[in-house]
């Protein structure tokens, strides 16, 4: 066993507690730019929010696998690796979509429909992805992680909070226009300290662990942008889709991660590590190809 899997990194109770507010009010307020009609959308036309959870909730999984098994990580380095791709996207997706000349509207709705989704994909990835690694396998018999337990945080996290916004978007939908822009800005803002504080405490054991982190959220990074761009393409979907899709499946929500690390495995370090700076460089990796392709506007589909 690896130095790293044995690095408990410093986090005390109440900053949990007052996380795991923080991350329900963020989720709050991405439901408040959410309607009904972001879910309808999937029945009217499915298809490129189909192959975005495809992408999002099964290939990204099964390739993070393979990815594991070629670069060997540690144990909990790997772990870290197969919950962000369990998670569901970030809201920042839906900025970086709009910045990249994709359908932002396409966006919007994966963001939404795989947040639902993830409250039983998210622990149903981890158990299965982690317990085909005998190695990681080790790490979830030892903190008896229960997927049902986690399934209740996840709801709790994610599903409760986004009802909320929504039920408040319907019926005051003045207020939610106002409180959207202010809590987009909160929400980047918050996460973004909770990082950078996060590092800070645990700076030693980041500086010895960097190099390979760094390597491998670089590698896994990429794999998730480009598994969703070359799902999309090979599905047939108009480039603007593809831009979307790629964004979305490439932007996890690395912040329902962390919580979920600190809830149920102790801050373990291998796996907070990775998390924490997959929060930092898939901002910068997405920001890189969000400013590639706003340079280069998609061609319009040819009409049938």
């Amino acid at each position: 066993m690896s130095e790293i899997d044995l690095v408990r990194l410093n986090f005390n109770p109440q900053s949990l507690w007052a996380l795991n507010f923080i991350i329900g009010l963020v989720m709050f307020g991405v439901a408040l730019d959410l309607k009904v009609a972001d879910f309808k959308a999937v029945l009217t036309t499915p298809k490129p929010v189909l192959i975005g959870l495809a992408g999002q909730f099964i290939l990204l999984p099964a390739f993070t696998f393979l990815l594991v098994l070629a670069i060997k990580p540690t144990p909990s380095i790997a772990l870290g690796m197969m919950l962000v791709a369990a998670c569901p996207g970030g809201n920042i997706s839906n900025f970086l979509t709009y910045f990249a000349k994709g359908n932002a509207a396409l966006s919007i709705t994966m963001t939404a429909v795989s947040t639902a989704v993830a409250i039983v994909m998210t622990p149903l990835n981890l158990s299965l992805w982690g317990g085909l690694n005998a190695e990681t396998s080790a790490i979830l018999k030892e903190v008896a992680l229960d997927p049902l337990e986690m399934l209740l945080a996840v709801f709790l996290l994610l599903g409760l909070p986004m009802a909320l916004g929504m039920t408040v978007s319907h019926r005051f939908p003045r207020f939610a226009a106002r409180a959207l822009k202010p809590m987009k800005i909160f929400s980047l803002g918050v996460f973004g300290l909770f990082v950078v504080g996060a590092l800070a405490a645990n700076w030693r054991y980041f500086i010895d662990f960097v190099g390979f982190v760094v390597f491998a959220v670089f590698l896994h990074n990429a794999l998730a942008l480009s598994t969703g761009y070359f799902a999309a393409r090979f599905a047939g979907l108009p480039e603007r889709d593809r831009r979307a899709v790629s964004i979305e499946v490439g932007i996890q929500n690395s912040a329902l991660g962390l919580i979920l690390i600190f809830n149920f495995f102790d801050g373990l370090g291998g796996m907070a590590i990775v998390t924490a700076w997959w929060g930092i460089w898939h901002i910068i990796a997405g920001l890189t190809v969000a400013t590639v392709w706003s340079r280069h506007p998609p061609a319009e589909p040819r009409p049938s």
